[in-house]
């Protein structure tokens, strides 16, 4: 990867971290679902007049990638993350790495070298240090919806390797236009109050709102499918390990956690073993 890629792809999961606050704020003013509705349709609009129209080969794929990153994997992790605790829900969301890797052997012929394979366990030890302690304890139905989310991020990322290159703009779009009735029809079926939080929702959930419709989500996920579409997912993936660093610190910073030495540890562990999975072969392509 050349620098300029290293250097999106660590912020990714920087403006993703930040983000769990976001949308922490978001559903306690919107029901989950609700909220995610609101932001798709949001991007949505923006996006799909100033972008090209998908081929008809294109669809069917675009369809699909809708169906798990959208309705799966942020419908799971926003009721997920309104249920559970943030910092919980960044550390289970960690799964989304060890599911893309494993997936993209079989599904993409990448088979992860040695590096990748010791950097994503070095960076797990990380992640078990942050995870360890009762402070992270959670619920098992909030647990399993995120861990649930995870898988469904992979699978979006293998679909968009396998079925690419898309324009990062085009496919966030138009698969957050196919995003809209799916969530829309769970908030309909599973929430109630949508209208009236429209009304009492205050200044820092709309600001939230912003947050994850602007830089989580139309420069995030941009960055992310312009790396999917130039880089190996072995290369890519172990990235979003450090999203529970970033994660944490902005809870810190925003929600009043606390810095401890397991945070440090933990996060230093993390950053190593995603150094460890760039370090390069001559016998494999990036």
């Amino acid at each position: 990867m050349s620098f300029i890629q290293i250097a999106c792809a660590v912020a990714v999961p920087l403006l993703w971290g930040y983000q769990f606050v976001a949308i922490k704020v978001g559903v306690m003013e919107f029901p989950p679902l609700f909220f995610l509705a609101l932001r798709f349709l949001a991007i949505a609009l923006l996006l799909i007049p100033f972008v090209k129209r998908p081929t008809p080969q294109q669809f069917g794929p675009i369809a699909a990638i809708s169906v798990f990153l959208g309705g799966l994997n942020f419908g799971l992790f926003y009721v997920g993350l309104g249920l559970g605790s943030g910092s919980m829900s960044a550390v289970a969301y960690q799964l989304t790495t060890p599911f893309t890797i494993l997936l993209a052997w079989p599904l993409l012929a990448e088979r992860p070298s040695p590096a990748t394979s010791a950097g994503v366990l070095l960076a797990f030890v990380g992640v078990v240090v942050l995870a360890a302690g009762p402070g992270l304890s959670a619920s098992a139905l909030p647990l399993t919806l995120v861990v649930g989310a995870a898988f469904a991020f992979a699978v979006s990322n293998v679909l968009t390797k396998r079925y690419g290159p898309f324009d990062p703009l085009m496919l966030m779009g138009w698969s957050s236009l196919f995003t809209v009735p799916q969530v829309m029809l769970m908030s309909l079926l599973l929430e109630h109050g949508q209208l009236a939080s429209l009304i009492t929702a205050d200044e820092r959930g709309w600001l939230a709102l912003a947050y994850t419709i602007f830089v989580g989500g139309i420069v995030g996920f941009g960055l992310w499918f312009w790396l999917i579409g130039r880089c190996s997912m072995g290369r890519v993936a172990p990235f979003g390990l450090l999203l529970p660093v970033f994660a944490l610190i902005s809870s810190v910073l925003f929600l009043g956690d606390r810095v401890t030495p397991k945070l440090i540890v933990g996060g230093l562990l993390t950053i190593s073993g995603v150094a460890l999975t760039q370090v390069r072969s001559s016998a494999r392509p990036i």
